[in-house]
Order: structure tokens, then C-alpha cells, then sequence
């Protein structure tokens, strides 16, 4: 069955983050104080975030918890890098850094 997060708040999302966070940290075997001790992230942070009691986290913070419970590498499921695109090439065979729209007048 395939879960459709766009039918969830954020809110609702950090929560079902911070859920599967607290069973992958203890799979880890880890405390939340070994945590905290790992990421330089407050217990409190921590537990409020494993209980549904943030409604918001930064991504800086999220990533720091990641890595403590050595699950850092699944950013490449989250934004897995793609293969160039022909869309993306500028006439010199350069990367665009930006996408522009051209207004067309009537």
C-alpha cells in the first residue's frame, strides 16, 4: 500500500517523521541521550520530536539526527541525484542555473 503524504500537513509529516525516527533510533540500539550526545541535539529536542511535539524542525537539525543514527544515506531515497537534462542545457552546452520564463506579448 503506498501512502499519499500529500494528503498530510506538514505538521502531521514531521510527526510521522519523528514516529519513524524514534523506532530507527532504537533498531540503533541507541538512547535518546546517545543520541543528543552524538548530534549536539538537546534530549528535549528529541523527545519532543519522537512524540509528535514539534510542529516544525529545521532541516539542519533533522540531518544531524540522521547521521547520529547512522541513517544519513537515505537522502540519496529522498532526492536521489537524476541524470542530466536536455531541458537544462543552455545553447553553449552549459548547466542553466535558473529557469526564466519569457513573457510573450499579444
Amino acid at each position: 500500500m503506498r501512502t499519499d503524504y500529500y494528503e498530510y500537513s506538514i505538521p502531521e509529516l514531521v510527526q510521522l517523521l519523528g514516529t519513524r525516527f524514534k523506532d530507527y533510533r532504537m533498531r540503533s540500539n541507541m538512547t535518546q541521550k546517545d543520541v543528543a550526545e552524538q548530534s549536539g541535539v538537546t534530549i528535549n529536542t528529541i523527545h519532543k520530536f519522537e512524540n509528535g511535539l514539534v510542529p516544525n524542525m529545521s532541516i539542519s537539525t533533522f540531518l544531524l539526527l540522521m547521521k547520529a543514527i547512522g541513517c544519513i544515506d537515505g537522502l540519496d531515497g529522498l532526492l536521489p541525484e537524476l541524470p542530466e537534462s536536455p531541458y537544462l542545457m543552455k545553447n553553449g552546452g552549459k548547466k542553466a542555473q535558473r529557469i526564466r520564463h519569457t513573457i510573450t506579448k499579444k
